[in-house]
């Protein structure tokens, strides 16, 4: 018997990706606590949240495939989390500009009936153009990028600010990276679509 499907995730950037692959899900939000541990680095927490929000549902729904993901930026080193106000998003773009910035999402399907799991980091690198404040605050009023790590978004306008873009799978960036994740189902036994064909 084939498990069902949910996204451990209240993102409609998430559902929306996931809806590409045409195969039947619920979403449903964990509550679990993203704060960093002392000395945790980008891919361990984004690796950590991943299976933590997988595992967070799993007592709710015990016999599914739980889909959890977590997306964690990194410049210079240093952990960059979601603005939430105007000011502290021109900070981050003025920061950025003309520079690269790493995001590593953390992806984990969880079998909750047999509590196997699997996971991974996905690393993908944005590297910005040099950006005037005037450019920073058309972009940032057009858009209000404020609940998106980094300030912008890659699906919509935010792909202006780009030089080049740089990694295995541009579906990471937005927050779910879709071919490991297709990869992981079939290891589960769920068919895609394209597998049907004929």
């Amino acid at each position: 018997m084939l498990l069902p499907l949910v996204l451990a995730s209240s993102s409609h950037f998430r559902a929306q990706l996931l809806t590409r692959l045409q195969v039947p899900f619920v979403q449903d939000s964990p509550e679990t606590d993203e704060i960093p541990l002392l000395n945790e680095n980008a891919p361990q927490l984004a690796q950590r949240l991943a299976y933590a929000k997988a595992h967070d549902l799993a007592h709710k729904y015990t016999q599914h495939l739980i889909i959890g993901s977590d997306q964690v930026a990194s410049f210079a080193g240093q952990l960059i989390g979601k603005p939430m106000t105007h000011d502290k998003a021109v900070q981050q773009l003025q920061a950025f500009s003309g520079q690269k910035v790493d995001f590593y999402t953390g992806l984990c399907l969880l079998n909750s009936q047999t509590g196997h799991f699997q996971q991974c980091v996905e690393l993908f690198s944005v590297y910005f153009r040099k950006l005037s404040d005037e450019q920073i605050e058309c972009y940032l009023h057009a858009e209000q990028p404020y609940f998106c790590a980094g300030s912008f978004k890659s699906e919509g306008l935010g792909i202006c600010l780009f030089e080049k873009m740089q990694g295995d799978d541009p579906t990471s960036l937005i927050g779910l990276p879709l071919m490991q994740l297709v990869t992981f189902l079939q290891n589960e036994s769920v068919s895609m679509p394209v597998d049907n064909v004929g």
